[in-house]
């Protein structure tokens, strides 16, 4: 929801074809083609990625790069125009870069809502229905133009009985129907996803589309908004560089929230606040240090802090909108994400992978070398860095580039808070070019972290106590270790895997030499059944099993030239 001082509604035309889901009827059949002709589309192209003979001039990874770059924006104009169920899919999965490559994750990551507004009329027959009242009898003025429209609703700005001036947040009419209809088309694809050899090995995409409705079905309930709304303004009650507007529980219903208006110049708008004769740079570090309260003192914190949503009144101070998405960190998380820091902080791979496990973030294997060695490699690039020199979004893009096709599973609420910081160090950058996010956590985390430790973080004494009781938990804990192991032995549950080298090279060369005997026989037999038609004058059949014969024969060519090429190898 945004108040500022232009009008955020799109000006552009929107042809009937991109915006068939915002028609008060339409056809469920249609809606179903629509969705499909998209996946299908996006599985062909994502096939093709795969095949070097389907780029011009040849392959190169350059080539590749550029394609997906193409897919992306492809996938992110697609989802504007298949509409709200996709729109919030799309942002959603912006925060899933250990599903998606980079490339989409950055893509989806802009979009934003570009949406036609719905007529006043059907906002005077919601408030009826909703608050049992006509407009005109509730508020005293409604401006029947929007102050700004969205995927899920669009915002009105009005005047109560008392004076109050308000802006009410109306939903999209016939939005639970598109949902209703979308989520069930959507599950079969999720069940199509599941049984996939490729891409549904180590996916649980039945589990993400169940994560998906209940995030979709809660931001549509505005009475849940106006919640998380009075808990936001309560938490930010001591502050006044941070302005929450008040909910107006009389006038608010599932479809319909009514709220203080508090208008602001966007953050973003940068001339238009060096025209109000604000501090651009304090402006930047209130942001920083606003969502860093949020995270660490509060545990409940806004998850879609951009621009659109965060505006600064003419007294300098911060102004949020929109609760419909918030995270939250609870008090156990926290701990888990303290021994993550220590581990950061001592370069040890082995405890932050241990500690990532314990939150959810990395799905253990029977095999964590390789992801203890990407995280060794992690942290020793990082930290060859002063800790103010850093940078969130390269952090976060690192983070995303190892994490792509690897065992990690970062948590919705993990992804969110990156995205918010890197989200907040661009705003900042664009404010002051010299503003460093890092450099404003800096006394967060090391309060956080001396609180953690309980005591004097750099004391001797302190950390001789830690290491003691870390090697007295380790050491009381043996003995159960050794018996449970034992047990497992007894049990057979405990396996062994041995490799060699030799004998997978052994196993390998039988399994291709019987691949060739099969296509031997194979091209034989299809050879003689088309000699046995042609000479009795079957033409057309002789000559469609000589064709899978020549197709059979050049496998088994390039079976045998491979098999030479591991004999010369070894």
């Amino acid at each position: 929801m945004v108040h500022s001082t232009a009008s955020s509604i799109p000006t552009q035309p929107y042809n009937a074809k991109s915006y068939r889901w915002n028609r008060q009827h339409y056809s469920r059949q249609r809606r179903f083609i629509d969705i499909w002709h998209f996946f299908l589309s996006l599985m062909t192209s994502l096939w093709l990625n795969g095949k070097k003979w389907s780029y011009p001039g040849g392959f190169s990874e350059a080539k590749l790069a550029k394609r997906r770059r193409q897919q992306a924006i492809w996938i992110r104009d697609s989802f504007l125009d298949l509409g709200p169920t996709f729109i919030k899919l799309g942002q959603l999965f912006s925060t899933r870069a250990d599903l998606f490559p980079i490339e989409y994750v950055e893509e989806l990551s802009k979009l934003q809502d570009r949406v036609p507004a719905f007529s006043y009329e059907q906002v005077e027959q919601i408030v009826q229905q909703d608050l049992g009242k006509p407009v005109s009898s509730l508020f005293t003025s409604f401006d029947p133009v929007a102050l700004a429209a969205a995927s899920l609703g669009q915002v009105h700005k009005a005047q109560l009985r008392n004076g109050q001036e308000v802006v009410v947040k109306i939903q999209r009419p016939g939005l639970k129907q598109l949902f209703t209809i979308d989520l069930a088309i959507l599950k079969g694809i999720a069940r199509y996803f599941q049984s996939h050899p490729r891409w549904g090995r180590g996916r649980d995409w039945l589990g993400i589309y169940d994560e998906c409705c209940r995030i979709l079905w809660e931001e549509i309930d505005y009475l849940s908004e106006g919640q998380n709304a009075d808990t936001f303004r309560r938490n930010f009650r001591p502050f006044d560089w941070v302005k929450v507007p008040r909910v107006y529980w009389r006038y608010t219903s599932p479809r319909v929230l009514t709220l203080e208006y508090l208008p602001g110049i966007k953050i973003s708008h940068y001339e238009a606040l060096e025209a109000a004769g604000i501090d651009r740079k304090e402006v930047a570090k209130l942001g920083a240090r606003a969502y860093l309260h949020q995270l660490l003192d509060d545990g409940f914190f806004h998850a879609d802090p951009h621009p659109g949503n965060i505006a600064v009144n003419p007294e300098g101070a911060l102004i949020f909108y929109d609760f419909g998405m918030m995270g939250k960190i609870a008090p156990v998380t926290r701990e888990k994400l303290m021994d993550t820091l220590f581990g950061i902080a001592q370069k040890d791979g082995e405890r932050v992978m241990k500690s990532l496990v314990a939150l959810g973030a990395l799905a253990a294997n029977e095999d964590m070398g390789p992801v203890r060695r990407s995280i060794q490699y992690m942290l020793d690039n990082f930290m060859d860095k002063p800790f103010e020199n850093q940078s969130v979004s390269q952090i976060s893009d690192d983070l995303y580039e190892i994490a792509y096709d690897q065992p990690f599973r970062f948590p919705a609420t993990f992804t969110f808070v990156m995205r918010a910081f890197s989200t907040l160090e661009g705003v900042g950058k664009g404010l002051d070019p010299d503003f460093n996010f890092m450099e404003v956590a800096q006394p967060f985390a090391m309060q956080l972290m001396t609180n953690g430790n309980g005591s004097d973080n750099g004391s001797f004494l302190s950390e001789l106590g830690r290491q003691a009781a870390q090697m007295s938990s380790t050491a009381l804990g043996l003995p159960r270790r050794i018996e449970d192991t034992i047990e497992k032995l007894e049990r057979g549950d405990l396996r062994v895997r041995v490799r060699s080298v030799e004998s997978d090279r052994i196993l390998r060369r039988i399994s291709n030499i019987q691949a060739g005997t099969n296509y031997t026989l194979l091209v034989g037999s299809f050879t003689l059944s088309a000699t046995i038609l042609f000479v009795n004058h079957y033409v057309w059949l002789a000559a469609g099993l000589a064709l899978v014969a020549a197709i059979l024969l050049a496998i088994w060519i390039r079976l045998t030239i491979r098999l030479d090429r591991m004999d010369r190898m070894f």
